[in-house]
C-alpha cells in the first residue's frame, strides 16, 4: 500500500497567531491594546499600542523605565532603592496573548496583562507577575495547587463629591434597584470579558457594592481582578457614575476590603478538609499555621497603603490582631470550614486584611509561599480564637500571643526586612524596592491630615 504524500498541515507560527488575532480585533472595530499591570501601590499601570502593532508588541515589548519599580503612590520616583539609584535603565513590556480580552464596556479597546522582560527576554527582577510564577510553579513541583478568588468591595459615586448612588440598606434589592442599570450592565460585562461572577450585592454602608469572582488558579486570579477593575471603571462611567476601590474612602466610612480566598489541593483533594481537628487535614492545617506565623509580613503587603491601616481597626470586622478563626469575621484569617450541604471543594481560608493596594500578583504570591513553607515544616495550628480580640486587654492577648498586625509603616517595613521566607518569594531586588516605595509614601503622607492622605488615594486603584 502507498503511503500517503499529504502533508499535515502547517502549525502557525507565534508570529500568525498574533497577527491573526490583530486582524480579527481589527476586523470587530478594536483600535487599540492596553497592556496592563500592577505596580508595588497595587495601582493598575499601563501601556496601549494601536491594533496593528499587537504582533510588534507580542514579539518584543513595549519600552518601559526599569524604575515603575520605585514609583510610589503618587507618581513620586524615589532612588533609596540601591539596585535602581539612577534614572537609567529600561525593560520591555510584553502583552501575555493568551489572555488578551476585548473589552465589552470599551470596544474600541482590548485588554491584556503585561509581563516585565529583560534584554535577555526573560523576567527582571522586579517583574511581579513572574513573582507568583514562580510559587505557582513551586507548589506545583511539591505536588500541590492551589486555588484562589476575590472579592471586591467598592463606593458607587454619582459624582467626584462623594454624594452616594445608594444609601443602603445592605444586602438590600431596593438599594440594587437604585443602581438597576448599572448592577445589570456590570453583570453583562464582566460575563463577556471572561470574569465569571459568584454574586453582587450592597455592601454595609452606604453607596457599597461587592463583586465576588469565582475562584480559580492563582495567575487566572490575579489577571480577573485587574480585569474586573477595568470593568467596574467603564461600567460606571457609562451609567454617569465613579467607583472608587481605596481602602478608606473618607474618614467617616466604612472601608473597602478585597477578602482574598484560598486553598490547596492534592490532585483533587481539597488539603482543607480532613479528619484531624477543626475539619482540617494534617497539611492543610500546616498552610493556614504557614498563613498565620507570616501574617504580619503577609499584611504588609496585602494591605500595605496608609489608609489600608486606617482601616484596620479592632472591633470593625477589619481583622487588626493576627489569629485565626472558624467563620469568625473579626479574624484576619477566617476558615471556612466544608458542610454537608456544599461540599469539600468550597472549604478556603479567607484573608481579611486585603485591599487594592496591594499588588494581587505578590499578594497571592506571599500567601502561596507562606501557605507551603508551613506544610514543608509541618507547622502546628493554634487553637482557633471564636471572639472579638479587640475586646479584649492587652494581658489576655499577650497570654495567647495575639499581636496587633502592622499599622505603621515603620513597622510593615521592619516585619518584611525581618521576614526572611517573604523576602524569598519576593526576591531581594522587589523586597529592596518594595520598602523603599512604602517609606516613600509616609514621606509624602507625614505632613498631611488623615482627611488629605484618603482623599489623595481615593480614585488611586
Amino acid at each position: 500500500m502507498a503511503l500517503s504524500t499529504v502533508s499535515p498541515p502547517a502549525i502557525p507560527t507565534p508570529e500568525e497567531l498574533w497577527a491573526r488575532a490583530a486582524e480579527e480585533l481589527a476586523g470587530a472595530g478594536v483600535k487599540g491594546v492596553t497592556i496592563v499591570w500592577a505596580d508595588n501601590n497595587g495601582i493598575p499601570r499601563s501601556q496601549t499600542v494601536p491594533i496593528d502593532r499587537l504582533s510588534n508588541a507580542a514579539a518584543y515589548g513595549v519600552g518601559l523605565s526599569s524604575l515603575f519599580a520605585v514609583l510610589d503612590s503618587h507618581d513620586g520616583t524615589t532612588f533609596a532603592h540601591e539596585g535602581l539609584s539612577t534614572p537609567s535603565g529600561e525593560v520591555r513590556l510584553v502583552p501575555v496573548i493568551d489572555r488578551l480580552v476585548r473589552l465589552k464596556g470599551q470596544p474600541a479597546f482590548a485588554w491584556a496583562p503585561g509581563r516585565q522582560l529583560g534584554a535577555d527576554g526573560g523576567p527582571t527582577a522586579y517583574d511581579q507577575r513572574s513573582v507568583l510564577e514562580r510559587q505557582v510553579e513551586r507548589a506545583q513541583d511539591a505536588g500541590f495547587n492551589v486555588r484562589a478568588g476575590y472579592e471586591l468591595e467598592f463606593y458607587l459615586a454619582r459624582d467626584a463629591e462623594l454624594t452616594p448612588a445608594h444609601r443602603g440598606p445592605a444586602y438590600s434589592p431596593t438599594a440594587l434597584l437604585r443602581v438597576d442599570e448599572f448592577a445589570g450592565q456590570l453583570l453583562n460585562d464582566l460575563a463577556a470579558d471572561g470574569v465569571p461572577v459568584g454574586q453582587l450585592h450592597a455592601e454595609h454602608g452606604a453607596a457599597r457594592l461587592k463583586v465576588s469572582i469565582t475562584a480559580t488558579d492563582p495567575i487566572s486570579a490575579a489577571d480577573r481582578q485587574m480585569l474586573a477593575r477595568q470593568t467596574i471603571h467603564a461600567a460606571a462611567r457609562a451609567q454617569g457614575l465613579r467607583a472608587s476601590f481605596a481602602p478608606v474612602v473618607d474618614v467617616a466610612g466604612i472601608g473597602n476590603v478585597w477578602r482574598l480566598h484560598s486553598s490547596i489541593w492534592k490532585g483533587r483533594e481539597n488539603l482543607l478538609v480532613g479528619d484531624g481537628p477543626h475539619g482540617l487535614s494534617t497539611q492543610g492545617a500546616a498552610y493556614l499555621a504557614g498563613l498565620l506565623r507570616d501574617l504580619p509580613a503577609i499584611a504588609a503587603i496585602t494591605a500595605p497603603s496608609i489608609p489600608s491601616m486606617t482601616r484596620l481597626r479592632p472591633s470593625a470586622f477589619a481583622g487588626a490582631y493576627a489569629f485565626w478563626g472558624i467563620g469568625n469575621r473579626e479574624a484576619p484569617l477566617r476558615f471556612i470550614p466544608s458542610t454537608t450541604m456544599l461540599g469539600s471543594s468550597q472549604a478556603n481560608v479567607e484573608l481579611t486584611p486585603s485591599d487594592a493596594s496591594g499588588n494581587p500578583y505578590l499578594a497571592l504570591a506571599v500567601v502561596i509561599g507562606a501557605g507551603l513553607a508551613g506544610i514543608e515544616e509541618s507547622l502546628t495550628l493554634p487553637d482557633p480564637i471564636q471572639e472579638d480580640v479587640g475586646a479584649w486587654n492587652s494581658d489576655r492577648r499577650s497570654s495567647l500571643h495575639v499581636q496587633r498586625l502592622p499599622n505603621t509603616t515603620e513597622e510593615q517595613v521592619t516585619v518584611l526586612r525581618d521576614n526572611a521566607r517573604i523576602e524569598q518569594v519576593l526576591g531581594a531586588e522587589l523586597a529592596g524596592a518594595y520598602r523603599a516605595v512604602r517609606r516613600s509614601d509616609h514621606l509624602w503622607a507625614q505632613d498631611r491630615s488623615i482627611e488629605d492622605v484618603i482623599e489623595g488615594h481615593r480614585w488611586l486603584y
